[in-house]
């Protein structure tokens, strides 16, 4: 489905013929970009969009099948860009990501999206707000979309680092850092940390090439040299994005290893409660069988106070045996 299209010379939209041909020319003659903005588009209607502006066919079937990460490929007559925004949902506490395909030439910025998250409505609004930034031309394009996703990263950190400490803080509580579901919470927290990871990850080469601070040192084509510190400053961001990915991965790592111990020293605690138990169990149990035997040479049997004195006996030993227990925490 299309979108959006608009012609853009010298930094502001301009009203064009809706043929996409028709726009491609005018724009180049009159020394400005088409940008078309497309959403889950079928083949069918992909097709004319390929044809016009000679897609390569790869690219294209990246586009239409989606599910890649982040990557930056040159072709001959364009240059493909793969970015995965990402949406937090407060609710459920879930990372989930869209995809966003974008195809950068000359004159012209198509822009494929997948997923309902991240919408372009916004982006391109706030761009036409800045004809100076838009007057670079397509590369305008790439930079307001990248920027705009790893500003977004930023704040689904900000929302996991939130949610780490409530998750941590839950671990640590003496009520209810033992309960069945912590576990299962923390692993579904890590999950949504790898779902973020896959995202913002593959993103950091991309970025560098783009702002030309790669070790391959190739200068990318079809971007204009006067963004590059502009792209600088998205790299710059998303390495802080990265680190604190990084960070909130080994804070909940550290946190399982953390709640696992907590489990095996309540369990031991329990199985000491439970020999404590056992082993004052025992002395009565003892005393009872040995009696119980019925041996004839027991010259207790027939003693006027056996009984009373073997009942005494066992409350003597098991008094001392609660008190030692008692004492050394096993009670």
């Amino acid at each position: 489905m299309i979108v959006d299209c608009a012609i853009y010379r010298d930094g502001h939209r301009t009203e064009g013929p809706e043929d996409f041909s028709d726009a491609l020319g005018e724009a180049r003659t009159a020394g400005g970009f088409v940008w078309i903005g497309l959403h889950e588009p079928t083949e069918r209607e992909f097709d004319h969009v390929t044809r016009e502006f000679g897609l390569h066919p790869l690219a294209v079937e990246d586009a239409l099948k989606a599910h890649q990460r982040p990557k930056l490929e040159v072709y001959d007559d364009s240059l493909f860009v793969v970015l995965k925004p990402v949406v937090y949902e407060p609710r459920s506490d879930t990372v989930s990501s869209g995809e966003i395909m974008i195809f950068l030439g000359d004159s012209f910025a198509v822009t494929v999206r997948h997923g309902e998250g991240a919408p372009l409505k916004a982006v391109r609004h706030r761009l036409e707000q800045e004809p100076e930034l838009l007057g670079n031309g397509p590369t305008s394009v790439l930079y307001a979309i990248a920027d705009a996703a790893v500003d977004h990263y930023l704040d689904v950190a900000i929302e996991l680092q939130a949610d780490l400490e409530g998750l941590e803080a839950e671990v640590f509580s003496p009520e209810v850092g033992g309960s069945r579901n912590t576990a299962s919470r923390i692993y579904d927290f890590k999950r949504q940390i790898l779902e973020f990871r896959r995202a913002t990850g593959p993103l950091a080469l991309p970025m560098s090439r783009l702002a030309g601070t790669a070790q391959s040192g190739v200068t990318v084509p079809f971007v204009d040299d006067r963004a590059r510190p502009f792209f600088r400053d998205v790299s710059d961001h998303l390495t802080r994005v990265n680190e604190s990915v990084e960070n909130l991965d080994r804070l909940v790592s550290d946190i399982l290893s953390a709640h696992l111990a907590q489990m095996s020293v309540r369990q031991n605690d329990d199985m000491r409660k439970i020999s404590a138990w056992a082993a004052m169990a025992a002395i009565p149990t003892m005393v009872a069988g040995i009696y119980g035997m019925n041996f004839e040479h027991m010259p207790e049997l027939r003693w006027e106070w056996s009984y009373p004195a073997l009942v005494l006996l066992m409350v003597v030993l098991e008094v001392l045996v609660f008190r030692l227990f008692k004492r050394r925490g096993w009670l």
